[in-house]
């Protein structure tokens, strides 16, 4: 059962990072995994639930890769550099943008508990990145900073897909981690 239900938000997420929120529908996931369009509805009553579940599954498995600022520090690794590393990973894994940053410019017209949970995934993003600023003895801008640095990858994720190099969001990383 939770298979079907964790295939379900898998395809869900990679439907919404190659065309946004309306690119999805509960026969299109249902084809994809191989179910009927009522299974799908058996896991998720509605578009809309569907739509907060895997918007929080992505945060959660997100966050889950960046790992806990201090324990990164302590291992003498730099957060900012495992941040970036993550992004990078996605986008060259994958060879798609965040889904939080596709949802987000679509924020308008999300519904609004899909607009909540994107808001959730950006300020999960800041909060670590504060974190992260205070390690360098950064705490009076440590949330302007942070806001910066996820602004500057998220651009940086679309602009080196659509110029097809990799190169272009290295280009544009290096200034968080130099």
């Amino acid at each position: 059962m939770q298979d079907k239900k964790d295939a379900i938000l898998k395809v869900t997420e990679q439907m919404i990072r190659d065309g946004g929120y309306n690119s999805f529908s509960f026969r299109k996931i249902a084809d994809a995994v191989g179910i009927k369009s009522s299974s799908v509805h058996h896991h998720f009553a509605s578009k809309e639930d569907l739509g907060v579940a895997v918007t929080k599954y992505y945060t959660d498995k997100f966050m889950a890769a960046l790992g806990c600022v201090e324990d990164l520090s302590a291992q003498g690794l730099n957060p900012l550099e495992t941040y970036v590393t993550v992004f990078r990973r996605a986008l060259m894994a994958d060879k798609k943008v965040c889904l939080c940053g596709m949802l987000g410019a679509e924020n308008h017209v999300l519904p609004e508990s899909v607009a909540h949970q994107v808001e959730s995934f950006f300020q999960s993003n800041i909060n670590w990145l504060s974190d992260a600023y205070h390690l360098f003895g950064e705490s009076e801008l440590a949330q302007q900073k942070a806001i910066q640095a996820l602004s500057l990858l998220q651009g940086a994720m679309i602009t080196s897909q659509v110029m097809g190099d990799i190169s272009v969001f290295d280009s544009a990383s290096a200034a968080l981690i130099n």
